[in-house]
């Protein structure tokens, strides 16, 4: 069932008047027993291609600027700072690997990691703690955040790229692939 044209504007208002994005169940608090997910799906289609675009990033939703056109918005450049290689290495541990441990982290890195490294990432709001693993000394647990997929345009973690986009995009270290493929070797 199409959605009625006053729901579709009371959902829109809401949206464009929010101070976070929204989830389905809070948007449904504000305007009552419509279909919500039907109504962000008109929305979005509505806005699909115009200046400002419906996205949903995790389970919420936001009105954002059309990637193509957020240049115009920019009055002065920011500036940019690089995540460490550390960092780096950190924050994709945790995207791919979550809920982790730092001893986990630390083991897939093959060093320690130091606390600035995680506390860069939590400033940032890309990494959250995550509660503690049931195992002796109670480890404190990370993951990543809602904000985290925002500024990596992902909808979900499942939008993360797998191996093999990472190795046709030439991401993957020299070193790893010629160990990988040594590996191969020898379990032929």
């Amino acid at each position: 069932m199409r959605p009625s044209d006053d729901a579709v504007r009371a959902v829109e208002a809401l949206l464009f008047a929010a101070a976070e994005p929204m989830s389905v169940d809070s948007i449904r608090a504000h305007v009552g027993d419509i279909d919500v997910r039907a109504t962000l799906a008109r929305l979005r289609a509505d806005y699909s291609g115009r200046g400002v675009m419906l996205v949903r990033r995790g389970e919420r939703w936001h009105f954002e600027t059309a990637p193509d056109l957020a240049h115009l918005l920019r009055r002065d450049r920011e500036d940019v700072q690089r995540l460490s290689r550390a960092g780096t290495e950190t924050l994709a541990i945790i995207a791919y690997h979550e809920p982790v441990t730092r001893a986990e982290i630390e083991s897939i890195r093959g060093v320690q990691t130091g606390k600035g490294t995680l506390d860069v990432l939590m400033e940032a709001g890309w990494v959250r703690p995550a509660g503690r693993r049931e195992v002796p000394g109670r480890p404190l647990m990370f993951a990543t955040t809602p904000d985290f997929l925002a500024h990596f345009g992902l909808e979900s973690r499942r939008d993360l790229p797998g191996i093999d986009d990472l190795k046709a995009a030439g991401l993957l270290d020299p070193v790893d692939l010629a160990l990988e493929v040594e590996n191969d070797r020898e379990s032929d």
